[in-house]
């Protein structure tokens, strides 16, 4: 079967060309569930640039892998293109070709695609359905690269930044990490193994980071942290607490003694900081902290980057709330008792959430890097929360399943602890993003149903 789309992008072919040159594109381009290239460092109009694609739903124990290899590229006056097809015959598929062209239109430029497709056995009846997610595919990348275009055209004015990102090979750090280098940006990595090109050695545990290595740098991301969901034991209290304090400290004691390093610092912290049950409050960034292990994590988190703000460089904490994606937080392991017909609410049906999609949390952090004025606390949610009963539906809807059954509070008490329970799942928190907007930044997905519909590509 053939598919064949066309989109008018309204930005001009050089601009649209030069983005998807540069590294960064086939991230932004590939729904962070579904698969991402072997090198997200490399340019993504290069001819022999490898995508390795992960089949079925992310908590596979085992995903079947189909890898894709860039034929060629063709450039010429006002028209590109590049080819890829299937490397082997492991793949769901007996033949996949696909033609990506762009062409200049006046001051816009349009996109076509085109895909050739067999495919094998008895997945030969599943063409239909082949076809939509294919087609929704499409969707999806039409939009991402309309919305990252605007994002860097309103800022065009503002100088290209060398930055340094502590984990950037996360779920949020990848995406920021593709969307600056697409913007033009150029992005080191902060690793703690042996530095390789484009990367900087540091170990916050031992405090190891000579400040020699951040010459040149002008601003600082630290998305450094040991994940949140498990079972919160002592000793993964513990590991969450110092993962995330001895980063924070670590860089801002070196940048606070720097005579000419960044002077920017982008830092992480989370809504948790307010305590997980608040109900009735529309909470802003000039509100008390809350109680609780997460509000605690949050308030040294915070206070670790002191160093650096009082020695004048711009400091800014986004307070993150729940982040949609297909590939981790807390929508994930919702999809798959939706998808069997048995998903309901985790909370109490008229506890707040405060959600972000994942696109929008990434913008959100390149918006605070380009903005002067930005610093303190920011709260990084969407515009309008839902109640947990309304976030059931909506995503029931959206997978066009039913979402009658709740989940009982002792499930998920079983898996992260009572308390873990608590402050993730059941809290009850409706946090605004005024302060952000205020400053210049609208989300391209203020709206649940719209975010759920982008980020799973119904």
């Amino acid at each position: 079967m053939r598919i064949e789309s066309t989109a008018r992008i309204d930005h001009a072919f050089d601009d649209v060309l030069a983005w998807h040159r540069r590294p960064g594109a086939l991230v932004r381009l590939s729904p962070p569930g579904l698969g991402s290239p072997e090198d997200p460092d490399v340019g993504g109009l290069e001819a022999g640039r490898r995508v390795t694609l992960r089949l079925g739903p992310p908590l596979l124990p085992v995903r079947p892998a189909w890898r894709l290899v860039h034929a060629r590229s063709e450039e010429g006056d006002g028209v590109a293109s590049f080819e890829d097809h299937q490397l082997g015959d492991r793949g769901p598929v007996r033949l996949w070709h696909h033609r990506h062209a762009l062409r200049a239109a006046g001051g816009a430029t349009d996109i076509t695609d085109r895909i050739d497709v067999e495919l094998k056995g008895p997945l030969a009846a599943l063409d239909g359905e082949a076809r939509s997610q294919i087609e929704r595919l499409l969707t999806f990348r039409t939009a991402q690269l309309r919305e990252d275009l605007a994002f860097h055209a309103a800022r065009a004015d503002r100088p290209r930044l060398r930055v340094a990102i502590a984990g950037s090979s996360g779920l949020i750090g990848t995406q920021i990490t593709a969307l600056l280098r697409t913007g033009g940006h150029t992005v080191v990595r902060l690793v703690r193994r042996a530095a390789g090109p484009g990367e900087i050695r540091w170990d916050p545990a031992r405090e190891e980071l000579d400040p020699a290595s951040l010459e040149g740098v002008d601003a600082v991301i630290n998305l450094a942290g040991s994940s949140i969901a498990t079972r919160w034991t002592p000793r993964a209290r513990r590991r969450i607490l110092s993962s995330r304090v001895d980063s924070s400290s670590l860089l801002a004691r070196t940048l606070a003694r720097m005579q000419d390093g960044p002077r920017v610092l982008i830092q992480a912290s989370a809504i948790g900081i307010y305590g997980p049950q608040r109900p009735g409050e529309l909470l802003t960034e000039r509100d008390d902290d809350g109680d609780g292990f997460l509000a605690d994590v949050c308030r040294r988190w915070e206070a670790a980057a002191l160093p650096a703000t009082e020695a004048g460089v711009r400091t800014v904490h986004l307070r993150t709330g729940i982040v949609l994606s297909d590939a981790g937080g807390t929508l994930l392991p919702q999809l798959p008792m939706f998808l069997l017909g048995a998903g309901g609410r985790l909370a109490p049906p008229a506890a707040q959430l405060s959600w972000i999609t994942l696109d929008d949390m990434t913008r959100a952090y390149a918006h605070a890097l380009q903005d002067d004025a930005l610093s303190g606390p920011v709260n990084t949610v969407a515009p309008h929360p839902a109640t947990a009963q309304e976030f059931a539906r909506t995503l029931g809807r959206v997978l066009h399943r039913p979402a009658l059954v709740p989940v009982p509070a002792a499930g998920p008490a079983l898996l992260l602890g009572r308390d873990g329970a608590r402050e993730l799942v059941r809290a009850d928190q409706r946090v605004s993003d005024a302060r952000l907007r205020d400053r210049g930044f609208t989300p391209a997905h203020p709206e649940l149903e719209g975010a759920l519909r982008h980020v799973l590509r119904r």
